[in-house]
């Protein structure tokens, strides 16, 4: 009986020894993981690299360290490695299954890393959401709109959807439509509307702008105005010429379109057509 008593006060003092022995090892691995991370993010590796590049480094290294930790603490509470390899295996297709989902992300996260669509602060039109890009991780794209809303986006959605990038290229170029009446001369508007985009605040020299009849309605011809601009600069250029050909029409007395609304009246046991009338 002493005997026995003596195999189990041994067997838990080493059991004991090596649960307190992985207790500091995962907590001062998690330290040690911690510095190495905030070290690796002010160091001159990361700043060399753009934001979404570095971001991702991080967040597959901080996994990467994290996994070695774990390893580490079953190999110090004597577990053989061969067994947790066997578990493992027989867990994966379980496991597999399970996570179709968050794999499928962790595939489209590094597709993202590979072919970089879109970089982090680009303005983009991805899976059914606008706004600019905030973060790209291992599974989640997070995309803040213009109205302040945060959404997140999986990774591997937006792999599989048509992606614009508003952001990619240094010029943009602002298409509007205007509409006058068809008593006007073509000629006349085109000029007008032309000379306003010219004159435009931040509209380049270069490509040239263009103004011209491009199709219309019984009552109004409609005019298309395409004008170059840096990127930065779209929604001012964008909103500056419509403001200043309002004001070039009205300056010039450029009449509206007449409007027609449409009236339907109803006799007994018929009902007649559509009658137009024009308001002038």
């Amino acid at each position: 009986m002493e005997k026995w008593m003596n195999s189990v006060i041994e067997l838990i003092t080493a059991a004991g020894g090596k649960i307190i022995l992985a207790i500091a090892v995962l907590f001062i691995g998690k330290i040690i993981i911690n510095c190495i991370l905030r070290s690796l993010k002010n160091s001159k590796v990361i700043e060399k690299l753009d934001t979404t590049a570095g971001n991702f480094a991080i967040s597959a290294l901080k996994g990467l360290l994290y996994v070695i930790l774990v390893i580490a603490v079953i190999g110090i509470l004597g577990v053989p490695m061969a067994s947790v390899i066997t578990v493992l295996a027989s867990c994966g297709i379980a496991v597999g299954l399970a996570l179709q989902g968050a794999l499928s992300n962790l595939a489209g996260g590094i597709m993202l890393m590979v072919f970089r669509p879109f970089q982090v602060g680009n303005y983009v039109d991805a899976s059914g959401v606008s706004g600019v890009v905030q973060e790209i991780n291992l599974f989640y794209t997070v995309i803040l709109t213009l109205d302040n809303k945060r959404i997140t986006i999986p990774n591997g959605s937006l792999m599989n959807a048509n992606i614009v990038d508003y952001s990619a290229e240094e010029l943009r170029r602002v298409d509007l439509v205007f509409s006058c009446a068809k008593t006007e001369s073509p000629a006349e508007i085109q000029k007008l509307l032309l000379e306003t985009a010219v004159n435009t605040n931040k509209v380049l020299k270069e490509p040239g702008a263009f103004a011209r009849l491009s199709g219309g309605t019984n009552e109004a011809m409609e005019f298309t105005v395409r004008a170059w601009c840096n990127n930065a600069d779209y929604w001012d250029v964008y909103f500056d010429i419509t403001q200043n050909v309002v004001e070039a029409f009205g300056k010039a007395g450029v009449k509206q379109p007449a409007a027609r609304i449409s009236v339907e009246t109803q006799s007994k046991g018929s009902m007649s057509n559509g009658v137009d009338e024009k308001i002038k």
